[in-house]
């Protein structure tokens, strides 16, 4: 996977660490993205709902 070399195996293990924090960085700012778009949808959606029933009352 990567090709370095390293003085020793703490080098070697701290490189391994921070690809590894590098990597669950990145997905937890995937999962926050998504999260975001759902939160958005559902208010829109409970927006919708509410102004569509406040519709109904008054026909």
């Amino acid at each position: 996977m990567f090709n370095c070399y390293f003085k020793s195996s703490k080098e070697k293990k701290s490189f391994y660490q921070h690809k590894k924090l590098e990597m669950l960085n990145y997905i937890k700012d995937s999962l926050e993205r998504k999260i975001a778009s759902v939160t958005a949808s559902i208010e829109i959606l409970e927006s919708q709902i509410s102004r569509d029933k406040d519709v109904e009352v008054t026909n």
